[in-house]
Formats: structure tokens, C-alpha cells, sequence
């Protein structure tokens, strides 16, 4: 197997995946635009979004966590392989123990779907609350489905393989439009959760073909003291209170959204939908070849602050500018997107809100992800968790004091002020405890995006109180331009380093 941490080798696989994942994440949008037109931003879609929280309760404190821990080890058996794929014993474990824990969790959650829905969401009346308990039943049924997803793609990536993980989302997401544009008027609500669970199984059958290539045969077993499994299981414990604490975080968003006017927390999602959108395109389809690349290169901290370096410079220079193009044409933003059918003026303002106030955290998530990726693959599991729950104070106590007095605009700079934190001290521990992250060269990354998002940031805004009363598609394209424009020129003429970001990824393409 080739040396997973090659510059060569990650840009092709970045490339690949941006690629087949914009294809995926297109779609989704184009969902999400679908479900807003039929259902607009109202109590129905308030209740179903409540539901997919309570999944991810089951989903996210087990499936994620496990996936994870997985992919390390699992890298790291894969580059010692020179006939082929054996199999992974520890990885059956893992995936039999997941799927028997998760089924038995969403049989309890749907019993009990009612008086956690009271408690999760306290601002539902009862008929919204009937609804959510509804809902809830119905996309429990996907936690097996997902799990299994996850930890399939796992494996195919710890081998290099890429392509069928990055396209789970196109048969999903054409499910999910079809549900809600053939079947929402019909049967309501109802069926976005049916359409959620059949796309779910469509996802798990996309993760069959790359384990048939490699001959991988995946067995039920149940044997804990394999040395294998018992290692992702290490794991296992810092990762599930990482991922329990994110979820934590949306459902408390979401109770005290419960609290606001009717619709706030689909404007709340969607809002973090158009800001999380650049992340999940570009930044996520950058970690799938670079975890496992950290991953195999644990063992030698000089190519592990290579790789958190470069991941840094790209996240940066490609976020920075998208930040402030959705902060400063919020407003047209959100009217482009989701401001057709049921979805009024009222509730684009209400989503431009929140994309204005979500702006920040964009820029730290994708920092904090790139760094904590690394702490997880140098078996530094702790670092991540304390920062995690650091964050998480951070972000309940901001939706409790500022929902009150700033409303939406409240929450989502809980998000952000909690996302900052945690990029902020995960990168200064990883340096610390591991000399993993080069301060300085960070630290002037940040003092040149800084200096330039000023510059093309005051263009954006001078060209927006131009087009004020323009179409929104104008608008946004001009602001897009202006800012991406001076953003670039102020790179080249700073000779930035990561100027020369774009063209590697050309010559990644082409020779992919």
C-alpha cells in the first residue's frame, strides 16, 4: 500500500471526494429547497426536525463514536497488507456490538419518543408534540441503517477506497425529494420520515460494492477480547462523549428554539444548512483522506505537523472569503435558496438572521476539525473532549442568556462563540502536549486572512448597498466576485504560501 501520508496521494483523494461530494451535497440542497417550498418554515417541519434530533441521541452517542475509533486501527492494518485484504476481526466486533446496541437503544427511545419529545422540545404544544413523537418512531427506524453506513464507509477508506462513501448521499437525497414533492402533499409530514428511512437503506447498499472489490468479508462476531476490537473500544469512550456533547448542543439549540415563534428552529436549520454548506463540501471532503493519512503517520510528529499545516492553509484560504460573502449577502443568500412556495419573506428573514449570526462558526469548525482529527489520530482522545465540554457550557449558557434577548440571532452566536472556544483551545493543546501544530506558522496564516477579509470584506459591502433593491442572484454573484477577486489578488501579491493551493489541486486533478 502506498505511503498513506503522501502529498500526491491526499490531493488526488481531497480532489476525488470534493468532487463525487459536491454531487451528493448539490442534491441535498436541492432537497432541502424542495422541503421548504412544500412545507414552508411552520410547526410540521419544526416537529420533524425535533424527531431527527432524538435519533441522533441513539445515532450519535454509538454509531459515530464507533466509526471513528475504527478507522485508525483499521488504517493501520491496512498498510502493513501485501496479498490483499485478510479481513479485520476486530472491525466484525465492532460493527456486530454496534448494530445489537443500537437496535435495543431505539426500541427503548421509541417507547419513551413521547416524554422525551415533552422534555426536549418544552414549547411544543400538544399537538406538535404528538407530532414530533410521531416522527420520531418512524426515523428510528434508521439508526441501524446509518450505523451501518458509517462504519462500511469506514473501512473502505482505511483501504484508500473513496468514491462509493462520497456518493451515499445521491440516492438518499433523491429519495427525499421525491418523498416530499410526490408524496408531502398528500400525506404530510409523515412522509419525510418514511422517505428518511428508505434513503437510509439506499445509503447502506451503496457501501457494498467497494468491499466486494476488496474482498473484504464483513462476519458477525462477538468475540470481546480480540486484540483489534478491544483497540477501537480504547477509543471508543472520548470520541462517544465528543459526539454526545455535539448533539447535546443541537438539541438544547432546538428546545430553546421550541420557545421562540413558530418556525424558528427550521430557520435555525437552515440557516446552518447554507452556512455549513462550503464545510461539508470542501473541508469534510478534505478530512476523508487526511484522517487516515494522520492516522498512519501517528508515529512521526514531523509528517503529522505537515499534514494539520496543510489542512489549515487550505480550510482557511477557502473559508475566510466564503464567511464573509454569506455574512455580508445574507439576506439575498437565504431568498436565492429557499424563497419560493410556502416559504414567506418572514421566513427568509428569519434564516438570514441566522446565517449572519452561524457565519463565525463556520471558519471554526473547519479549523477544530482539521485539529482534532489529528489529536484522534495520535491517540489523543482526551485533549478533544475536555475542550468539548468547555464548549458546550459555552453554548448552552449563550442560548439560555442571549435567546431572550436577541432570539434566533441568540443561538446561533452561542454556536459560534462555543465553535471558536473549542478551535481556539484544541489547537493551542495540540501544539502544547504534542508539538503538532507549528504556532507560528498558524499565526500568520490568521494575520493574513484577517488583513485581506478587511479589504474584500469592505468591497462586499460596498457593492451590496449598491444592489440593494437588485435580483438576489445579481447581488450575491457580485459580492461573490468582488470578494473571491481582491481575496485572491491580496494573496498573490503577499506571496502567501498558500497561493499556490489552487494549482496543486489542478495538477491533483489531472493526474487522478
Amino acid at each position: 500500500m502506498a505511503r498513506a501520508g503522501g502529498r500526491a496521494n491526499i490531493s488526488r483523494a481531497a480532489v476525488l471526494v470534493t468532487g463525487l461530494t459536491a454531487i451528493s451535497t448539490l442534491l441535498g440542497f436541492v432537497r432541502d429547497v424542495v422541503i421548504a417550498a412544500v412545507f414552508g418554515a411552520g410547526a410540521a417541519l419544526d416537529a420533524y426536525l425535533v424527531a431527527q434530533g432524538l435519533m441522533n441521541i441513539v445515532l450519535g452517542l454509538i454509531a459515530y463514536a464507533m466509526a471513528r475509533a475504527a478507522t485508525p486501527v483499521i488504517a493501520r492494518e491496512a498498510a502493513k497488507e501485501k496479498d490483499g485484504c485478510a479481513g479485520h476481526p476486530g472491525f466484525d466486533v465492532a460493527i456486530t456490538m454496534t448494530m445489537v446496541v443500537l437496535g435495543i437503544g431505539g426500541v427503548v427511545m421509541g417507547v419513551f419518543a413521547r416524554p422525551v419529545t415533552a422534555v426536549i422540545a418544552p414549547g411544543f404544544d400538544g399537538g406538535q408534540a404528538d407530532t414530533a413523537a410521531h416522527l420520531t418512531r418512524i426515523v428510528l427506524i434508521a439508526t441501524v441503517l446509518i450505523a451501518g453506513t458509517d462504519l462500511l464507509a469506514s473501512l473502505s477508506q482505511a483501504h484508500g477506497r473513496f468514491a462509493w462513501s462520497s456518493l451515499q448521499g445521491v440516492p438518499f437525497n433523491v429519495i427525499m425529494i421525491g418523498a416530499a414533492a410526490l408524496f408531502g402533499p398528500q400525506y404530510g409530514i409523515t412522509a419525510l420520515a418514511v422517505g428518511f428511512v428508505v434513503g437510509s437503506g439506499a445509503r447502506l447498499l451503496l457501501q457494498l460494492p467497494p468491499l466486494r472489490s476488496l474482498g473484504t468479508k464483513v462476519r458477525p462476531r462477538v468475540n470481546l477480547r480480540d486484540p483489534g476490537f478491544r483497540e477501537i473500544a480504547r477509543l471508543v469512550p472520548a470520541l462517544l462523549v465528543g459526539s454526545a456533547i455535539g448533539n447535546i448542543n443541537t438539541l438544547v439549540d432546538r428546545a430553546v428554539g421550541s420557545t421562540l415563534d413558530e418556525g424558528a428552529i427550521t430557520a435555525l436549520s437552515y440557516g446552518w444548512r447554507l452556512v455549513n454548506l462550503p464545510e461539508t463540501l470542501l473541508i469534510a471532503s478534505l478530512l476523508v483522506p487526511l484522517y487516515p493519512a494522520l492516522s498512519a503517520s501517528a508515529g512521526n510528529m514531523t509528517e503529522v505537523k505537515r499534514l494539520v499545516g496543510r489542512g489549515l492553509s487550505v480550510t482557511v484560504t477557502v473559508l475566510v472569503p466564503l464567511c464573509l460573502i454569506l455574512a455580508i449577502a445574507s439576506r439575498p443568500l437565504a431568498e436565492l435558496t429557499f424563497g419560493r412556495g410556502a416559504f414567506s419573506a418572514d421566513d427568509i428573514d428569519a434564516t438570514a438572521t441566522a446565517v449572519l449570526w452561524y457565519t463565525p462558526a463556520l471558519l471554526a469548525l473547519g479549523c477544530r476539525q482539521v485539529i482534532v482529527s489529528a489529536s484522534y489520530a495520535i491517540g489523543d482522545s482526551r485533549a478533544p473532549v475536555l475542550v468539548a465540554v468547555f464548549a458546550m457550557i459555552i453554548n448552552v449558557a449563550g442560548d439560555i442568556l442571549l435567546a431572550p434577548i436577541m432570539g434566533i440571532a441568540g443561538i446561533a452566536l452561542a454556536t459560534s462563540a462555543s465553535l471558536g472556544g473549542a478551535a481556539l483551545a484544541n489547537g493551542w493543546l495540540l501544539h502544547r502536549r504534542h508539538g503538532g501544530l507549528d504556532l507560528r506558522a498558524s499565526t500568520g496564516l490568521l494575520v493574513r486572512a484577517a488583513g485581506l477579509a478587511v479589504i474584500s470584506g469592505g468591497a462586499g459591502y460596498g457593492l451590496l448597498a449598491l444592489l440593494a433593491d437588485g435580483p438576489a442572484l445579481i447581488t450575491v454573484g457580485a459580492v461573490g466576485l468582488a470578494v473571491c477577486g481582491l481575496y485572491a489578488v491580496g494573496l498573490i501579491l503577499l506571496r502567501a504560501p498558500e497561493r499556490l493551493l489552487p494549482f496543486e489541486m489542478v495538477r491533483a486533478a489531472r493526474a487522478r
